[in-house]
């Protein structure tokens, strides 16, 4: 049986601003998700006796919990189908590192298993599926470099410069819940309009969490010290990974191969089509 083999992209947030906090607890945000050209990979084969098997098996992570066998048993109950998968993943993607990596696989999930089992469902509803799982699957659902607004999930479709990234992890995971819930945490941005965010571009950009993650985890302040004196830096959703935007892929690389021994890192280039889709449209 022929094997379908889908990437999961990283996200970057280009910009990040808290405007709220809702009575249940969630934050409203206005982003700037942004694709790279790298990512965790997932293959797939069709069984037909319904099973949902994962491999290899991600340490401290129990398949119940892990959002890949979440989002295919959530397609399974939604749609009745009676068929299930083998699913092997190839992780590159740091966990708790604020690149996307487990709703990106999660959404990878939804849209292959769509195609694999020949449901045909619209993006809008496995996009609904997707926000069931996490606020940042349906951004990967939908494909497209994206304004949100809400929790992350109203989504509006842009178009960002393209330019290399360096994206540094500094080797720690970082909580969101203890971001977000972090006393000196800013949630009282004033809201700005997607025309005004696009117009003031990536000079200044800013992320609210920025300075609670630096208070919170020295190795990641100290990670934005080292990749801030190399080019403009900034973390990407609640961290660990931070980034800098450069001009070419040679720069790139001449940052990294500069790298203390005690941070991993990759180049990518940024793109407003994800690398999902594309693959799915070949």
């Amino acid at each position: 049986m022929v094997d379908l083999a889908l990437p999961a992209p990283a996200k970057l947030n280009r910009m990040l601003h808290i405007t709220g906090r809702r009575t249940d607890g969630y934050h409203e945000l206005q982003t700037l998700f942004q694709f790279l050209d790298h990512g965790d990979e997932l293959r797939l084969r069709r069984r037909d006796d319904g099973a949902i098997r994962l491999s290899p098996p991600l340490d401290g992570v129990a398949d119940d919990t892990n959002l890949i066998v979440r989002a295919a048993r959530l397609l399974q109950a939604e749609t009745g189908c009676p068929l299930g998968a083998d699913i092997h993943l190839t992780k590159r993607l740091p966990m708790g590192g604020g690149l996307g990596g487990g709703s990106s696989d999660a959404a990878t999930t939804l849209l292959g298993l769509d195609r694999l089992w020949q449901l045909g469902l619209p993006l809008e509803r496995l996009a609904a599926l997707g926000l069931s799982l996490g606020a940042d699957v349906p951004v990967f659902v939908h494909g497209r470099a994206a304004w949100a607004e809400g929790i992350g999930e109203r989504l509006t479709a842009v178009e960002l410069d393209t330019p290399w990234f360096v994206v540094v992890h500094p080797g720690v995971s970082v909580a969101t819940a203890a971001v977000f819930g972090a006393a000196q945490l800013t949630r009282d941005t004033p809201p700005i309009t997607m025309a005004r965010a696009l117009q003031g571009g990536a000079p200044g950009w800013r992320n609210d969490c920025e300075p609670t993650v630096r208070s919170l985890y020295p190795r990641v302040a100290a990670a934005l010290d080292w990749l801030g004196a190399r080019a403009p830096a900034m973390l990407t959703g609640t961290g660990a990974c931070v980034f800098a935007r450069v001009d070419t892929q040679d720069e790139a690389r001449r940052i990294v191969a500069d790298l203390p021994g005690d941070y991993t890192a990759f180049t990518a280039r940024g793109l407003n089509l994800s690398p999902l889709h594309a693959a799915l449209n070949r």
